[in-house]
């Protein structure tokens, strides 16, 4: 054995209270800058550890958006993709809102490009479209509605046709189509989430043996399969509130990973086991703390929305959210 390719403990040690110390050095330099530029920090459920634990708010894309409304901030630092900041940046639009790093782009909302529902539109005049939040401002700016996985197929069932087009998650196309008599037609026809797509029935059954006592709690983006076999299928802010009040104390949960570190920190007497451990989104791990307060100090990479798209998008999404408020 060669010793020289031996790392002392002790030096692994400092490079770890090193890098402990810059980050610690980074959210006070953040604290300060949000302060004085009176910002507020979204993190969405995929988000790093870090990032979602100097946030002022940790959720799905649509309650942060409607997070940032309900507060006086003058700059709003959005942690998740590109759609959702377009979505504050729509709902928001007295506000800055901020991306750190603009590469953090969601492959899903790329399959549906305006374009591609101006076709499906010509195609199919009668029917009324319904979009999926996880879509381009571009692409929302020609549908009908718009929705979260929490009320698809409500919105669905709100439509005045027979035929509804649903884009761009076949899969939540599918998961509406079990709750509603309408024909639900998917724009694009294989549209889908790549993370969730890691997500398959034998897995998690052997997850199931090895924990008999768990609760399965699954994303609608997911393949059918895997619907069969969960407890529970939900939104993250859907799977978050089922653990929360769930009588479970164990649960494998078939999302992308970032949602366990809110789980076990507000649930700390529940295990939290994921369907699969490299479940990770990379282009929402692209944020980084460095990336958070440099887009901060120099208040760049801001999310514009051209204005007669964001007024041609912002009626689909005040739609659904007329019909949240109808709930209540």
């Amino acid at each position: 054995m060669n010793l020289r390719t031996i790392k002392p403990f002790y030096l692994n040690s400092k490079k770890e209270e090193s890098n402990t110390a810059a980050q610690q050095d980074l959210v006070e330099k953040i604290q300060r800058l949000r302060q004085g530029k009176k910002a507020i920090i979204l993190a969405h459920n995929y988000q790093r550890p870090e990032i979602q634990d100097i946030a002022d708010f940790v959720g799905d894309s649509l309650e942060l958006s409607l997070c940032a409304t309900q507060t006086d901030a003058k700059i709003v630092v959005f942690c998740g993709v590109n759609f959702m900041a377009e979505t504050a940046a729509i709902l928001n639009p007295e506000k800055k809102v901020l991306i750190p790093d603009v590469n953090a782009l969601c492959p899903m909302a790329s399959m549906l490009p305006k374009e591609l529902v101006k076709v499906y539109r010509r195609k199919y005049p009668e029917a009324k479209i319904v979009l999926y939040i996880n879509s381009l401002a571009e692409a929302k700016a020609y549908c009908d509605a718009v929705c979260t996985s929490a009320n698809a197929a409500e919105i669905v069932n709100r439509m005045e046709s027979e035929v509804v087009l649903f884009g761009p998650d076949v899969n939540l196309a599918k998961y509406a189509q079990t709750k509603s008599d309408k024909k639900i037609i998917p724009i694009p026809q294989c549209g889908f989430c790549p993370v969730h797509k890691l997500f398959n029935k034998e897995g998690i059954m052997r997850l199931r043996q090895e924990y008999p006592d768990a609760e399965v709690m699954a994303h609608p983006e997911c393949d059918p399969e895997v619907w069969g076999i969960a407890n529970f299928i939900g939104s993250t802010s859907r799977m978050y509130r089922e653990a929360l009040t769930s009588e479970a104390n164990r649960f494998i949960v078939a999302t992308e990973i970032g949602l366990l570190h809110r789980l076990k920190k507000d649930r700390k007497d529940a295990v939290f086991i994921p369907a699969y451990d490299e479940a990770i989104c990379v282009n929402m791990r692209l944020h980084t703390l460095e990336k958070v307060y440099l887009c901060l100090r120099d208040e760049k990479n801001e999310v514009k929305v051209p204005p007669k798209i964001a007024s041609m998008a912002h009626k689909p999404i005040e739609f659904m959210l007329k019909t949240r408020e109808t709930q209540r």
